[in-house]
């Protein structure tokens, strides 16, 4: 069947379940991705969609290069990418080439309760993939790094940066969402150099971070030993995908920013969200609460935006123009709710403004 985002079929022999020993009154607390919107409804079982990556459908074709147009205020830039002659993508930073089109399939939940929410594709995940994708066409910034991908869910944004990375953790918390994203590993192991190693490991937000070595975890196969630990510490790169929704984990999520940047200012964190409106009481408005718990802890390179307890905000933030990232995945709404965020680990400069 034809689903919102490319082919869909039903994974012959799942080696997850989704949320077993959950009855029909459970499931009226669940909650579906957009993206999902495709696939048959009450499927209790995880199910594979095929998602296709492949230059914009906008590109303009001339001789042996592509172009695309950027919007940039009242200015129009044109930006190239270049074939060869077999008309697969020639990244200008390296002498590979990647095909210009290719499918990752992924396997995930039709529903999932909030705790599981990972077991899901959702719309900031593909927007965060198109800026990860469009990074490797154009610069050579991702080449032969230490990334780790926070809240990796399905694992699909850490993939992608592993056709170009050294090394990638698909990092995720509780035995069911990373197990599933385990397997997703598997199910891509063609798409995934032999030369980078990707590994999928327990990180809970609310633990010790770094974790421990030996530290128990849901699951003993996703635990760290003591290379990976160390090699975690040459990590420049954070990236996550709509992680932004409980004020807990929120608070949680940016303690364990701090835990990992501190260390290394030179770290980099790519963050995209949704924000997701719901009616207050308190406000007697429709507000978007999560974002605003976001935003306490980013200020704007621009702002001086401050704390509740009046010291500087410890993360600095640049959002990203998304006019300025064409659309690599293919047949899905951005919609108007989406941000993509650099954000940088800023307390010590910002001790001295």
């Amino acid at each position: 069947m034809e689903g919102k985002i490319g082919q869909q079929q039903q994974s012959p022999a799942p080696e997850t379940t989704s949320s077993p020993g959950e009855d029909q009154d459970s499931q009226k607390d669940h909650v579906m991705s957009e993206i999902h919107l495709g696939c048959p409804p009450n499927f209790s079982k995880p199910f594979i969609s095929h998602f296709t990556f492949s230059l914009p459908p906008d590109v303009e074709y001339n001789g042996s290069k592509y172009k695309y147009q950027i919007i940039d205020g009242s200015k129009q830039k044109e930006q190239e990418v270049s074939l060869d002659d077999d008309g697969d993508l020639a990244l200008p930073r390296r002498n590979k080439h990647s095909k210009g089109k290719f499918v990752v399939a992924i396997q995930h939940n039709i529903t999932s309760s909030i705790p599981k929410v990972g077991l899901q594709v959702w719309r900031a995940e593909l927007v965060l993939s198109d800026l990860v994708l469009h990074k490797m066409f154009t610069s050579s910034e991702f080449d032969g790094i230490v990334a780790v991908e926070l809240g990796a869910g399905t694992g699909l944004v850490g993939m992608l940066l592993a056709r170009v990375a050294k090394t990638i953790f698909l990092t995720d918390h509780g035995v069911e969402i990373l197990e599933n994203c385990a397997r997703n590993v598997q199910l891509n192991s063609a798409i995934i150099p032999s030369k980078s190693s990707v590994y999928v490991r327990e990180l809970d937000w609310k633990a010790s971070c770094p974790p421990r070595r030996g530290s128990t975890a849901s699951c003993e196969s996703y635990t760290w030993n003591l290379s990976e630990l160390e090699e975690l510490k040459r990590a420049s790169l954070l990236v996550a995908a709509d992680v932004i929704y409980s004020d807990d984990l929120t608070d949680a999520l940016f303690n364990t920013l701090e835990r990992l940047m501190s260390h290394s200012l030179n770290m980099v964190l790519y963050l995209a969200l949704e924000k997701r409106y719901n009616f207050s009481l308190d406000d007697l408005d429709v507000v978007a609460n999560g974002y605003s718990c976001f935003r306490s802890y980013v200020r704007d390179e621009n702002e001086q935006m401050e704390l509740q307890n009046g010291s500087l905000c410890a993360f600095a933030g640049t959002r990203i123009d998304l006019t300025e990232i064409p659309q690599y995945a293919s047949n899905y709404d951005r919609g108007q709710d989406v941000e993509l965020w650099q954000i940088k680990y800023a307390r010590e400069r910002n001790s001295v403004i």
